[in-house]
Order: structure tokens, then sequence, then C-alpha cells
């Protein structure tokens, strides 16, 4: 589905989880309530969706790149704690909290929002000592001894692997854990989105024309060519501000962002028109 589509499965997700029966209890019960697995090619917005649903359900979101962590990072340090047990004291190991867990907790103290998305990207990429983690995690939303905060739903986001060569293929004990959804980047999607948000009137034009070149990846043994969402729209942005402080716009600067060369010359010519003709 495009990202349209996937941002409504997101926000009726998040209501039809947050709903509360009529004694206040969760209609349905957190460990019931399976995680949202947006998979698709890098740089097509699946972590921007994520933040447009928690701002317009007004819940707080807590964002983190599984790529970036160990085990000891995502279910705490251990800690030697002193027990009694049938009149003996024993050493005992407790674990301090997660750092993931934690910042959910803080971002409810930082903020006051009670409710939230806990979106983990690139899930599919994380060391081979923290998978078992994430596996009990997915299944019983605790990170070692604790579990996240009744109220906040987990998103996750991985990229298939042909775009990606440290992903890990999830098994059918995973994928039993969520619920899938397949993203691909659509044009007319991201142009209604750009009109929202103000993209460059150069970029919207070009691609309005060349339709073509909204998105593509090749990765080739000795080259990698790519022109993602995120390329267009955070060129959009150095195109503004090099305007504003009369910079000069070459093909160099926009082959920074549209990593193609096919792309970047002929969008280079086309800016130069625009620029003159408006």
């Amino acid at each position: 589905m495009n990202m349209k589509e996937a941002k409504v499965q997101l926000k009726q997700t998040i209501q039809a989880y947050l709903a509360r029966d009529a004694f206040g209890n969760l209609a349905i019960p957190q460990v019931a309530q399976r995680p949202l697995l947006l998979m698709g090619p890098p740089g097509i917005g699946k972590t921007a969706i994520a933040h447009q649903a928690a701002q317009e359900c007004g819940i707080g979101i807590v964002a983190y790149t599984m790529t970036h962590h160990t085990r000891q990072s995502a279910i705490g340090l251990p800690s030697i704690q002193t027990g009694v047990f049938d009149g003996k004291e024993y050493k005992l190991t407790e674990y301090t909290m997660s750092e993931i867990i934690a910042s959910v907790y803080q971002s409810m103290e930082r903020t006051g929002l009670k409710s939230g998305i806990l979106f983990l990207d690139e899930i599919n990429c994380v060391s081979e000592t923290l998978a078992p983690a994430m596996l009990q995690f997915l299944q019983c939303k605790t990170f070692g001894n604790h579990s996240i905060p009744e109220g906040w739903v987990i998103v996750a986001a991985g990229n298939p692997p042909e775009y990606n060569k440290s992903v890990r293929e999830f098994d059918v004990a995973t994928l039993d854990r969520v619920r899938k959804i397949e993203v691909v980047p659509e044009l007319s999607v991201w142009l209604s989105y750009a009109e929202k948000n103000q993209i460059h009137g150069a970029v919207t034009t070009y691609l309005m024309a060349h339709s073509d070149h909204f998105y593509s990846v090749s990765q080739e043994a000795d080259e990698k060519r790519f022109v993602t969402a995120r390329g267009w729209e955070d060129l959009s942005a150095v195109l503004k501000s090099y305007e504003i402080l009369n910079f000069p716009v070459d093909e160099a600067l926009i082959g920074q962002y549209l990593q193609e060369e096919k792309t970047a010359e002929e969008f280079s010519s086309y800016y130069r028109i625009y620029e003159k003709y408006g």
C-alpha cells in the first residue's frame, strides 16, 4: 500500500489499541496488541508517517534506530543486589531499566502525554545477541523485567533485504507477532504531501513531468545509484535556503541529494530554466 493508506492504518490502530471498555480497561489487552511493522524501501517516509500519526492523534512519540543498540542497552545492565532466602543471605543479579523503556517514561514526564508511539527503526538489522530480546519484546512488550507503559503502541520499520545487506530475515515466530504492512513509494501521494509542506516548486513541477524520476534504487557491484522521496524533500530545503542567501545552485550540489547522475543532470538543467522563468 502507499504511504497515505499506511498512515490511515496506523491511526486506526492507535485508536483501537487505546480504546477502553466500560470498566476503563483496554478493549484490546496490551499483550494482544500486535506491533505494526512498516516494511518498505528506504527514504519513502516510514518514519515521517509515524511522527505525523502521533501528532494528529495527540499522543507522544519516542523513536529509536535499533542498529545503534546492543543487548545491554536494550534490556539494561546487570546490578548485584542482596536477598535473604530461608534465613541465608545471597547475592542476586538484577537489571537496570532499559534505556528504551526509560526514554518512554522520560517522554511522559517531559510532555505530559500518557499515551504514545514507541517507534523502532531498522528493526530487522539488530545484532545476533539482541534478536532474542527483540522477539520477547514484540510478544510481551518487555525488555528484561520492564514493560512499556500501558497506552503506548509499538511501531517498527525496516527495509527489505535487497536494500540492506545487514538485514536479518524474520522467521515465522517473529512475523506471527506483528502486523506487517508492505509500503511502496507513490508520486501522487507524495505530491499531496509536498503541497501541504511547501516543497519547492521546481521539485514538484519537475516530478509532475518526470514521474519515473521520483524514486529509484540501483545497487550494482561497483556503484550505488539512488533517488528517494527523502532526497527530493531535503533538496527542496537546501534550494530554498540557497536562494535566500543568494548562493549558486549547481549540478554538484544537486547530485549530493539526487545520487543518480542522469536525474541530477536533468533536474539541474530544469532548475536553471525554472530559476529564470519561474
